[in-house]
């Protein structure tokens, strides 16, 4: 039996019309709304993850790089945006609040537990494509190493284009199938 697992990687409010937002980001809600669900209607697994930063983020290491206040925990940036704000209830959706670009190595085996083990094939979309969603994709390709690996790039945008395509290149380099390219 087929076991899917979509990974919609930190569509929120600051990325989409906050503090980080941009215009590309904007387009992907309702395609990624109609995905997910697409996903539950096939009874398969939907996770959300959640780029969450607390108030002392100008002091951290990343901080320090983007010194732009953002995704602070328990604020409207936080929140998934738009529609998808639907799944914040949904008992058959998962939520994880990751606290840099990737989930934590040492949270993926406890992740991996809620989710399943018997997951046959990972599709992440989301943003930013050049820093969260490549970095999930390696965990996910790390926690699931025999599961077909999927990103559709029509579903993933980052504020920079020439970043977004190159993050693609190196997503397909690292053997994961890349779908609906330009």
């Amino acid at each position: 039996m087929m076991t899917k697992l979509l990974v919609v990687v930190d569509y929120q409010n600051d990325f989409v019309d906050g503090t980080l937002g941009f215009i590309k980001a904007e387009t992907l809600e309702m395609p990624i709304y109609n995905k997910v669900n697409e996903y539950l209607k096939n009874e398969d697994k939907v996770l959300f993850t959640y780029d969450t930063h607390y108030e002392n983020y100008l002091d951290t290491r990343e901080g320090k790089a983007l010194p732009i206040s953002h995704c602070i925990n328990h604020t409207d940036g936080h929140m998934l945006y738009g529609k998808l704000n639907e799944f914040i209830d949904c008992k058959t959706t998962l939520h994880y609040n990751k606290e840099g670009f990737g989930i934590d190595p040492k949270d993926m085996v406890e992740l991996a537990s809620k989710v399943g083990k018997d997951i046959n094939e990972v599709e992440l979309v989301g943003v930013v494509t050049n820093m969260c969603v490549i970095s999930n994709v390696i965990m996910f390709q790390s926690q699931y190493r025999n599961a077909e690996i999927i990103v559709d790039g029509r579903l993933c945008a980052s504020f920079n284009d020439e970043l977004h395509e190159k993050a693609l290149d190196v997503i397909e380099s690292l053997q994961v199938k890349v779908i609906n390219r330009k």
